[in-house]
């Protein structure tokens, strides 16, 4: 089974912070970081191309938001099998609500602190892959 996930984020520090918390945490999961919603669609939907196990969705992105990407995944049945775990800055519960009615997995808040930052990304990616 594949060990690839998709991380989809446009903020360079954050991007650089998930690249190292899970170099870290998980050296031999396979990432592949998309900076856009319509990116991480286009490589999702396109047959020829692998898909993942997980994508870490940013929330708050410009263009296509994360709640957009969420429904449309969840859209296409072929996509079912798809775990989406929102990883986000947010903390508004609203938003957190609406993931889940989208067909989000889990909402998990960013914490600032960067130690706590890679315990709570490496609890999330332990739990998801027991669960595969």
């Amino acid at each position: 089974m594949s060990e690839l996930i998709f991380v989809v984020e446009d903020s360079d520090e954050d991007v650089e912070a998930i690249e190292r918390a899970i170099s870290r945490s998980h050296p031999g999961l396979r990432r592949e970081f998309h900076r856009s919603g319509a990116d991480v669609l286009a490589a999702l939907t396109d047959p020829l191309r692998e898909r993942p196990w997980l994508v870490l969705l940013d929330l708050n992105m410009s263009g296509e938001s994360g709640l957009d990407v969420i429904r449309s995944v969840r859209a296409h049945p072929d996509l079912d099998e798809l775990r989406i775990v929102v990883f986000t800055s947010s903390e508004d519960q609203a938003e957190a609500d609406a993931c889940h009615a989208a067909g989000a997995d889990s909402y998990v808040y960013k914490p600032l602190n960067f130690a706590l930052f890679q315990s709570v990304l490496s609890q999330t990616l332990d739990y998801w892959k027991s669960r595969r």
